[in-house]
């Protein structure tokens, strides 16, 4: 296990090593894996800036409520960034040996990961503005 997590960052810092894997793919496909590893990294960015938003301008929620939405939000852009990675690793990986392209559930957790967050905001703000 330690060994295969040294070899997948060793691939992540050091992306050169995946030419020693198969054939060098055509390059649209290698700029296409490139445009989808960026369009994460946005989502990586915009789940931080909610984050951020939250903790500041949500201001009239109790502080527990609007940290935990918070820091929710902070650690899904984390995650994502990091996935991100991996996926683009992997992806490259597979279209040099000539393989399927890894499937992944990521998208699907994220999208409810995302809505769930929303929907506490959502309920924070009502329950907030009954109150008062």
């Amino acid at each position: 296990m330690i060994n295969r997590l040294t070899a997948t960052l060793r691939l992540w810092f050091a992306p050169q090593r995946l030419r020693e894997e198969g054939r060098t793919p055509d390059y649209r496909f290698s700029l296409a894996n490139e445009r989808t590893f960026l369009a994460w990294i946005r989502t990586a960015l915009a789940l931080v800036a909610g984050g951020m938003a939250v903790d500041q301008f949500l201001t009239g929620m109790r502080w527990g409520v609007r940290t935990a939405i918070a820091v929710a939000l902070l650690a899904g852009g984390a995650v994502c960034a990091v996935r991100a990675v991996h996926h683009w690793m992997r992806c490259e990986r597979a279209m040099r040996r000539g393989e399927d392209l890894p499937v992944s559930r990521f998208p699907a957790l994220l999208g409810v990961a995302t809505a769930m967050a929303a929907l506490l905001v959502v309920a924070a703000v009502l329950l907030g503005q009954a109150g008062a």
